[in-house]
């Protein structure tokens, strides 16, 4: 195989992105464009207008059976990218799906089997493993640098989304279209960063509001504590509805403290670890000497959804190791779907041993009465897959 063909479900913002990309601008060397899918007429009617050439299909089937792909991205609805993944398995293509995974764990555990079951290649869209700010991050962490974590504590407060937004289309904002709010939609990268640079917690205490700043029924603010089998603790916030908002990772260890903001990374290095220090040190109130860092890495953002597709098509062809397997896309939902189980039973939630059936049967219990009839200025199409 010299190049693969790629099919694209879903034609809203990213779908009609990666299409650009791969077939205008040419981006993605061995990866050519052989058809595109999607429910509405106006957006098959798009891409026979901006994507000559390629093949335009209503039904996701009859896209599988063409023969005209080798691969496909999945970018329509949340709840469909499970289903769509595993039939595309069982015709024996290769997936990359946007983020999220899924909805909840328990159809992502399916595809993920579905997946090993195929021995094809499976990638997930976290584009942002291709940021040198957070690569490097990882590596301070993951080698040692930092010694044994302390704390974590992310604020992302910049998702910051007006009514109008909400309001954008009538899958928005509700169990039922999207399965949550800001923890589905917004935070999904960063969800699967914190657990690809510091592992899984163990278990969650969390509170959500929902529809505390808009006329919604999903969560728009969240602070949630993490805990982790070394000890370790963390406070994750985040919120739809605060302006201008903060984005501010710090994460203590023995070693010091890493402050990650504006794409830069400032060390606090201690000479020696905080623990040998209060081992020898007889003196009252002295700390361990700390020095101030700046590391050193390109602010870029790195190659984004470009590098993915990029990573995807060499694995393909060339049996290149994957930088965002599609079988993660299960942690980070997994955190997510423990933040919003902690709430719902007002306690704590396990991640090692979760209990994915009755998390699945209180979202059916939001979603029979999610509000999915509201007025919209915008059809589910043309904003599926926008952040």
């Amino acid at each position: 195989m010299e190049k693969v063909r790629l099919g694209v479900i879903g034609l809203g913002n990213m779908g009609s992105s990666h299409c650009h990309h791969i077939h205008v601008e040419k981006r993605v060397p061995g990866l050519e464009l052989g058809a595109v899918c999607d429910v509405s007429e106006a957006r098959r009617e798009w891409a026979q207008q901006h994507l000559p050439g390629v093949a335009v299909y209503e039904n996701v089937t009859d896209m599988y059976q063409s023969g005209l792909i080798d691969a496909v991205l999945i970018a329509g609805l949340h709840y469909d990218h499970p289903a769509q993944a595993i039939e595309a398995f069982e015709h024996g293509l290769h997936v990359l799906v946007e983020k999220p995974a899924g909805v909840y764990t328990r159809q992502v555990l399916e595809m993920n089997e579905a997946a090993a079951r195929s021995g094809k290649v499976f990638g997930i869209m976290y584009n942002q493993r291709t940021n040198p700010v957070f690569q490097k991050v990882r590596d301070l962490v993951q080698s040692g640098e930092l010694g044994a974590m302390k704390r974590v504590v992310w604020i992302v407060t910049d998702w910051y989304r007006p009514q109008a937004y909400h309001d954008s289309g009538s899958w928005r904002s509700t169990w039922k279209g999207e399965g949550g709010g800001t923890l589905i939609n917004q935070n999904p990268h960063n969800l699967d960063l914190l657990q690809w640079m510091l592992g899984m917690p163990s278990r969650i205490r969390s509170f959500c509001s929902f529809g505390k700043y808009y006329n919604i029924e999903v969560e728009d603010d969240v602070t949630a504590y993490l805990e982790y089998d070394s000890g370790a603790t963390g406070v994750y916030i985040t919120s739809t509805g605060e302006a201008p908002g903060t984005n501010r990772l710090e994460i203590s260890g023995d070693m010091g403290k890493i402050v990650v903001e504006k794409n830069q990374i400032t060390f606090q290095r201690n000479r020696i670890s905080e623990r040998e220090h209060n081992r020898v040190n007889t003196e009252l109130f002295k700390k361990p000497e700390s020095w101030t860092c700046h590391i050193p890495v390109s602010s870029d953002g790195g190659e984004q959804h470009i590098g993915i597709m990029k990573n995807f098509t060499r694995a393909v062809l060339h049996g290149e190791k994957l930088l965002a397997p599609g079988e993660e896309g299960i942690h980070g939902l997994l955190i997510s779907n423990a933040i919003h189980y902690s709430t719902w039973v007002d306690g704590w939630a396990d991640l090692k041993d979760f209990d994915h059936d009755h998390f699945y049967e209180l979202l059916q219990e939001r979603i029979a009465n999610s509000k999915v009839n509201k007025q919209v200025t915008q059809r589910v199409a043309d904003v599926a897959g926008t952040h």
